[in-house]
């Protein structure tokens, strides 16, 4: 029943910007904002416990403060949560540990492939070769990676001389 009123509802929006991400408003607020990059199952918990909203309550029936609340505490999770949620432990260049989110974290990533590969690293290697990075094996996987390794490829065998005869009389009719 409370379905039918959130959709007939004036106040009700069907989709919902948080932290740069469009979410859908009939999700609830802690799957919701797990579509959030960055943001998983344990976080999104914290983060609805954090900011005090809700986290069954449909993303469509929040208020504008609420939402951004929701987006407050995402951006500011590092200083608020344990160490250990966060994504970016000790960082390389600051030495600080941050929660990264959305294209902040891609960059980040990318960044560190970088470096890797500038320092020539095993794995910045193998990130070049776009070969497997963690060690996984690469006999039976990894064939079909980007187009850049062909993997097991078997030879047609030439038909014989006793072959050919045979495919002619195939499409002769006999009369």
């Amino acid at each position: 029943m409370e379905t039918a009123k959130t959709a007939n509802s004036a106040n009700f929006r069907y989709i919902v910007r948080i932290s740069n991400t469009d979410i859908d408003g009939n999700k609830k607020v802690a799957d919701g904002i797990r579509k959030i990059k960055g943001v998983g199952f344990a976080l999104a918990n914290a983060i609805c416990t954090l900011s005090k909203v809700n986290r069954h309550e449909k993303l469509g029936n929040l208020g504008e403060q609420e939402i951004a609340k929701l987006t407050e505490t995402i951006t500011k999770a590092g200083a608020a949560l344990p160490e250990w949620m966060l994504n970016r432990r000790r960082n390389i260049e600051t030495g600080e540990s941050i929660h990264l989110v959305t294209t902040d974290l891609t960059f980040a990533q990318e960044n560190d492939i970088r470096q890797m590969q500038r320092i020539r690293s095993y794995k910045g290697v193998r990130h070049m070769a776009g070969a497997p990075v963690r060690g996984q094996r690469t006999r039976s996987n990894f064939r079909k990676n980007k187009g850049k390794v062909q993997g097991v490829v078997k030879s047609k065998a030439a038909p014989s001389a006793s072959d050919k005869g045979k495919s002619d009389d195939k499409g002769k009719s006999k009369k």
